[in-house]
C-alpha cells in the first residue's frame, strides 16, 4: 500500500509541473495529500546531452528546486568514468561497455535512498542499456518504478521486443506517456499507460502574434533521419524561389549534420542558419526572433518543439505523422501535409504567408491548447480521480534537496 501512494503522490507532483500555470489552490491541495516530501531518483541522460528526454527532467527538477516540496536528484544514465578511464569515452563500442561499468554501480549506491525511480525511456537498444538497468536494481532494491516512455518509435520497438513488453507490463509500477497517442499504442499491446504531456516552461517561452508575418522559419528537430530536415530544406528552396528574402534557422546538431550542409550548399539556398546544438535555457530566442516553425518528421510522437512553438505564437506546418494529428489539427492549430512531401511543405507555407488572417487563427487555439490540455486533461484529471495517499507524520531528518548525482 505504501508503494501504491508514493506513486500515486508522484503522479500529482508530475502532473502540476506539466503546466508551470498552476494556481494555488491547486498546489495547495497537493501538499497537503503528500505524506512527506517523497525523495525521486529520476534515472535520464545528463544535461550534458542536449535531447528531450534531458530537457524535460531539467525543468521538473528546475520547478522543484524552488518549490522545494520534492527532495529529486538526476542519477545519469552516461556518468563520466574517473581519469584515465574517462578517455575510453572516445572510443566507438568501447564507450558503451565502460559506460555500463560505472553505470551499474551508480544506480544501486542512489536508488536504495529513493522512494520513487522515475526512469526515463526511448526505444530499442537505448531502452536496454538505459531504463532496464534501472528497473532491475530498483527491483531488486524493493523500489517503486514509474516508467516515462517518450519515443515515437514505440508501434515497431513493442512489436520486436518482448523484454519491453514484459517490462512494461509486469516489472513496472506504473507508465508515464506524453500523448493520448502513445496510450493508445501502449493499450494496443494490452499494457496500461497515464498521459502526462510535456513540460514547457511558460516564463520561457512569450506568446506573440506575428503582425506582419514574415517567411523567418525556424526548425529545432535534431539532425538525424527519423526528422527528415532534408525534407525541410527542399522546401525552403521552393519557399526561397518566391520569397527572395526568406530565412531558415536550424537548431540542433546529429548524425546528419554534413549531409545537411552539403545538401544545403548543392541546392543553393541562402540565408540558412545551421546554429547546432543550444542550451534548453536558451531556445526559446529563437522561437522569439522566428515568425513560423515548420517541421517534416517521418516518425514522431507528441513533440515538444510543438507545444514551444504554440506557447510562442508561432502558426505551424508539420507532417501528419504519429502523434502530431492528435495535437495539430489541420486547420485548427496548424497545417498539416503528407510525410516527406517537400512541395506540399513549401506550399503550406506560402499559403500562411498570403494569407496572414489565417495564421492569425490558427495561432489562437493552440494558445489556448497549451493550457486547456495541461490544466484540464491531466491536471485536473490525476488531482480529481486519483485517491490521495493517507497521511503520516513527515521525516525529520530529510530536507528537500534538488542535485545532481556524481
Amino acid at each position: 500500500m505504501r508503494r501504491d501512494s508514493e506513486i500515486r503522490a508522484y503522479f500529482q507532483f508530475v502532473a502540476a509541473y506539466a503546466l508551470h500555470q498552476l494556481s494555488a489552490g491547486h498546489l495547495g491541495r497537493m501538499q497537503d495529500s503528500l505524506p512527506q516530501p517523497p525523495r525521486v531518483a529520476i534515472v535520464v541522460a545528463s544535461r550534458r546531452i542536449v535531447g528531450g528526454h534531458s530537457v524535460q527532467a531539467g525543468r521538473l527538477l528546475d520547478a522543484w528546486r524552488t518549490d522545494g516540496s520534492v527532495n529529486a536528484w538526476i542519477v545519469p544514465i552516461d556518468p563520466v568514468p574517473r581519469r584515465p578511464f574517462d578517455r575510453l569515452l572516445h572510443v566507438k563500442y568501447l564507450r558503451t561497455l565502460v559506460t555500463q561499468l560505472w553505470y551499474w554501480p551508480l544506480l544501486v549506491r542512489e536508488l536504495w535512498r529513493a522512494d520513487v525511480v522515475h526512469a526515463f525511456s526511448a526505444s530499442y537498444t537505448s531502452f536496454l542499456l538505459a531504463p532496464l538497468p534501472a528497473v532491475i536494481v530498483a527491483k531488486l532494491l524493493r523500489k517503486p518504478v514509474v516508467l516515462n516512455y517518450h519515443s515515437g518509435e514505440a508501434p515497431d520497438h513493442l512489436r520486436r521486443s518482448a523484454v519491453a513488453r514484459l517490462v512494461l507490463r509486469h516489472l513496472v509500477d506504473a507508465n508515464v506517456v506524453p500523448s493520448p497517442y502513445l496510450r493508445d499504442v501502449f493499450r494496443s499491446f494490452d499494457i496500461d499507460a497515464e498521459v502526462v504531456p510535456n513540460i514547457v516552461d511558460l516564463q520561457q517561452f512569450t506568446y506573440r502574434v506575428r503582425d506582419p508575418l514574415r517567411p523567418r522559419l525556424l526548425c529545432t528537430r535534431n539532425f538525424e533521419p527519423l526528422y527528415n530536415l532534408s525534407c525541410v530544406l527542399r522546401a525552403f528552396a521552393t519557399i526561397q524561389a518566391q520569397y527572395p528574402a526568406a530565412t531558415l534557422t536550424l537548431v540542433g546538431s546529429g548524425s546528419q549534420d554534413t549531409a545537411l550542409r552539403q545538401e544545403a550548399a548543392a541546392l543553393r539556398i541562402e540565408n540558412v542558419t545551421f546554429a547546432g546544438r543550444v542550451a534548453p535555457s536558451e531556445v526559446h530566442r529563437y522561437y522569439a526572433n522566428a515568425d513560423m516553425y515548420v517541421q517534416a518528421p517521418s516518425i514522431d510522437n507528441m513533440p515538444l518543439s510543438l507545444l514551444e512553438a504554440f506557447a510562442s505564437g508561432l502558426p505551424v506546418v508539420s507532417t501528419d505523422v504519429g502523434g502530431v494529428p492528435s495535437m495539430l489539427r489541420h486547420g485548427i492549430d496548424g497545417l498539416l501535409v503528407g510525410n516527406d512531401n517537400p512541395d506540399a511543405l513549401a506550399e503550406r507555407v506560402i499559403q500562411l504567408l498570403r494569407d496572414p488572417a489565417l495564421a492569425h487563427r490558427l495561432v489562437l487555439r493552440p494558445e489556448l491548447w497549451v493550457r486547456r490540455v495541461a490544466a484540464a486533461d491531466v491536471v485536473g484529471r490525476l488531482l480529481d480521480e486519483v485517491p490521495a495517499p493517507p497521511a503520516t507524520e513527515p521525516r525529520d531528518d530529510e530536507r528537500a534537496r534538488v542535485t545532481d548525482a556524481r
